[in-house]
């Protein structure tokens, strides 16, 4: 067998945090998160929420500030 015959996983051609603005509700920061660390984009955004609820509001301008930096 050769190296040539041998089948290797698709890798994927972007590298890094990249924000998913197709996928994504309000300027994709959870799908890129999500897409990033390879979870439900579901989960993110509960998790979301629920940070911003339970840091007092805190987490709003975290999210700003990744949608604003990021791509």
């Amino acid at each position: 067998m050769s190296a040539l015959d041998r089948s290797s996983p698709i890798q994927p051609t972007r590298r890094g945090f990249h924000l998913d603005k197709h996928n994504g509700k309000f300027m994709g920061v959870c799908s890129g998160i999500a897409d990033y660390f390879g979870v439900d984009v579901t989960l993110v955004r509960v998790g979301v929420a629920l940070g911003t609820i339970l840091g007092f509001g805190s987490l709003i301008l975290i999210y700003l500030a990744i949608g604003l930096i990021a791509d």
